[in-house]
């Protein structure tokens, strides 16, 4: 079991180290504008022509864009602290649903420093001292220079950025000022190679916008978060996707397909300056391992500190504010990936990974507005539909590139998530899902209350008084069989005594607590509540008419049968009041000793059509389908006085049994006039497993003589279930 993790008073004081420039815009910025731009926008550009390839980039950016307006809403509407995505996500759907995201999440920016890098050696093939070694063994030295850096300090790794971001802009400038005198009509159709598609393209290309959840990953370790996020954010959309837009249209109006598609150093042809290029791409690619190398550590530093995985793996080794540990692992996972795959290779998997993660944080967005959470008051209001749009982008981009790897990537999202859950890791935040299931209990109730009842509709909804459930496991296990996962089961326990002074105690919430508890340890589908009354009668009528609400009241109470005369008085009395309150009642009696029986056979005695012998026969047929009576028979058994009565009773019920569509044995039993009904009953019924019986209800002078004709007949069958029903509709629907 897990806690929220309480940052040490020193860790917080040297928190807040970075504003919205050095945070979160520039890291964005030097994260997109990357390999992507230099390496590999004339590839996008002579595959899918200018014109796809400006729908490849506005499609990526509309995406990035509505992602990065969501992750703005959820970022203004609470404290923020480290762990970026993964610590909003988490604290808005819950840590298990924030753990199947932020591992994948994780993984993505960690591969993404391969990634990075991987372009730079690419880049960095053309410089002759370069091109004596392995490709992959000059990567892996640069991963873990990189590796150094970020285990030394943010703070360096921020220093050195502004150098790049000089080197960058100098780049650009070089490309954009070159190329004058050399425009010509650019190619508007597609030129895809085998193999190659809209959506492959588009797959390739799409890492070059995930970087905006490099200045996300920052929360921790920025001044003001809920600012310096949604501005940096947006503010790196709009200027990224500016050059984009601008180098796809440069670049075709300066080379054809072919050259685009074979000369991943095209820009550097076309610049006024050629080396600036080169010093861009080394530059952009730096840069971007440099911001993933720094942002995935934290990521998986705050997955850590919430137990999702080991709590090792957020260790500081000694570092006050450097998540060292974290920053190993992700160096080891880089150069795993280097030594795995190519460019083209590893572009599709991040693209995948950050789907996924974009596609959640814009449901977070969208699901909190839906909902109407008070507690949701982000200062950065949007409207929820943009977000639903954001995510349904997401995941339909998702599957138009690979339904497979979709597939993949959600069965391994709602692994982990089963995982955490089975795992019961605690919490102490609360999250939206609670507000998703009250909309939508909400929504339920009030369509409930306004739809007009019909008796084809009835549900088992039982108010059982167990008072502790360990002490009355019988009537916790027929609870159980009458609800059959589509009723409703309440457990309730009645505290008698002063209710000023029981409720200082705090006892009925120990009483529901010790309930929910057994519900749970049992996985049991029920409600847990107890109430302080002054006496047993008065809270069992007040709850019963209290209890529920709209169309979810209760209509059925099961109480256990007394053992001692003036408690089988009280509970015919409660029965009257009850039934006028238009409840069924149903009381267990149970043989200690023989429980349920080989539970094979389940009589119903039937004295004619009516609210008790429906009920009876309904329960029964509902109790027979249940796993733990699989193969039981149900008896319809009816007594008659004559003989000559049997063939019509029989084929009356046989009759009867068809057109309800229950499956049972119809038995007329015959017997002399005078017999008494008790006798019979315990004749027929005293081998049998579970037998039931109606119930009437006597007037206050006829209780005792008619508790104790009763308790002796049931004594001498073993376990009954006595039921007097409250409809007056038929509860047996019948053909036509």
């Amino acid at each position: 079991m897990t806690s929220a993790i309480r940052v040490p008073q020193s860790a917080q004081e040297k928190a807040g180290r970075f504003g919205t420039f050095g945070g979160v815009f520039t890291p964005n910025v030097l994260t997109i504008l990357g390999i992507i731009l230099f390496l590999r926008t004339g590839w996008v550009v002579g595959q899918a022509g200018l014109l796809g390839a400006l729908v490849i980039v506005a499609l990526a950016n509309a995406i990035s864009l509505l992602t990065g307006l969501s992750l703005s809403s959820v970022a203004t509407a609470m404290r923020v602290r480290a762990g970026g995505k993964y610590y909003m996500i988490s604290r808005t759907l819950g840590l298990e649903i924030g753990g199947a995201i932020g591992i994948p999440l994780y993984l993505s920016q960690a591969i993404s420093v391969a990634f990075y890098i991987i372009g730079f050696t690419e880049a960095a093939e053309s410089i002759p001292f370069v091109q004596q070694f392995d490709p992959r063994l000059v990567a892996t030295v640069i991963a873990l220079v990189f590796g150094g850096i970020a285990f030394i300090g943010a703070d360096f790794a921020i220093k050195i950025q502004y150098f790049i971001l000089a080197a960058l802009v100098a780049a650009l400038v070089s490309f954009f000022a070159g190329g004058w005198d050399s425009i010509q009509a650019p190619v508007w159709t597609p030129n895809y190679g085998e193999g190659v598609s809209f959506w492959v393209v588009f797959a390739v290309f799409f890492p070059a916008v995930t970087g905006i959840a490099v200045g996300a990953s920052m929360s921790g370790d920025l001044k003001e978060p809920s600012k310096s996020i949604p501005l940096g954010t947006i503010a790196s959309i709009a200027f990224t996707s500016t050059i984009y837009f601008a180098a796809v249209i440069w670049l075709s109006l300066h080379a054809g397909p072919e050259q685009l598609i074979g000369d991943n150093l095209i820009m550097q042809r076309i610049a006024v300056v050629p080396p600036l290029i080169l010093v861009g791409v080394w530059a952009a690619t730096l840069s971007s391992a440099l911001g993933s190398i720094v942002a995935a550590p934290r990521t998986l530093q705050a997955i850590a500190q919430d137990g999702v995985v080991p709590r090792i793996l957020g260790s500081r080794m000694g570092s006050p504010t450097e998540p060292r540990m974290a920053v190993l692992v992700s160096g080891v996972i880089a150069i795993v990936v280097i030594w795995a795959g190519d460019l083209n290779f590893v572009a599709p998997i991040i693209t995948m990974f950050f789907l996924n993660t974009y596609g959640m944080t814009n449901l977070v967005a969208g699901i909190e507005k839906l909902v109407g959470n008070p507690s949701f008051r982000p200062r950065f209001d949007l409207h929820w539909s943009f977000s639903i749009l954001g995510a349904l982008g997401c995941y339909g981009t998702m599957f138009l590139i690979s339904p497979i790897a979709t597939v993949l990537a959600i069965v391994i999202s709602y692994g982990i998530y089963f995982y955490l859950q089975r795992r019961s890791v605690s919490r102490t935040w609360g999250d939206v899902r609670s507000g998703i299931w009250f909309a939508l209990s909400r929504w339920a109730l009030l369509n409930l209350e306004q739809a007009r009842y019909n008796v084809k509709n009835w549900r088992p909804n039982i108010l059982v008084f167990t008072g502790q459930p360990h002490n009355r496991e019988r009537l916790v296990e027929v609870a159980g069989w009458l609800s059959r996962g589509q009723g409703i089961v309440s457990f309730f326990q009645l505290l008698v005594g002063d209710v000023e002074h029981m409720a200082e105690r705090d006892l009925r919430g120990v009483a529901r607590r010790q309930i929910r508890s057994y519900i749970q340890e049992r996985n049991m589908t029920a409600f847990a509540e107890a109430d302080i009354v002054e006496n047993f009668y008065n809270g069992a009528v007040t709850v019963a008419q209290s209890h529920g609400v709209g169309g979810l009241e209760p209509n059925t109470v099961l109480l256990g049968w007394s053992d001692n005369e003036s408690g089988r008085v009280l509970l015919l009395r409660l029965l009257n009041t009850l039934v006028s309150l238009h409840k069924s009642v149903l009381f267990l009696h149970c043989d200690d000793a023989r429980g349920f029986g080989k539970r094979q056979v389940i009589d119903v005695w039937w004295r004619g059509r009516s609210s008790n012998a429906e009920l009876m026969l309904l329960l029964a047929h509902i109790v027979a389908r249940h796993a733990s009576w699989e193969g039981a028979r149900i008896r319809l058994l009816r007594v008659i006085r004559n003989e000559d009565g049997r063939a019509q009773t029989e084929r009356h019920l046989q009759e009867l049994l068809e057109s309800v569509r229950l499956q049972a044995t119809a038995v007329v039993v015959v017997v002399p006039e005078g017999e008494p009904f008790h006798r019979i009953v315990s004749e027929w019924s005293r081998e049998t497993d579970l037998t039931l019986l109606g119930m009437n209800r006597p007037e206050a002078e006829d209780r005792p003589a008619y508790a104790q004709r009763l308790n002796e007949m049931i004594d001498s069958i073993g376990t009954v279930l006595l039921v007097h029903g409250a409809h007056e509709e038929k509860l047996l629907a019948e053909e036509g």
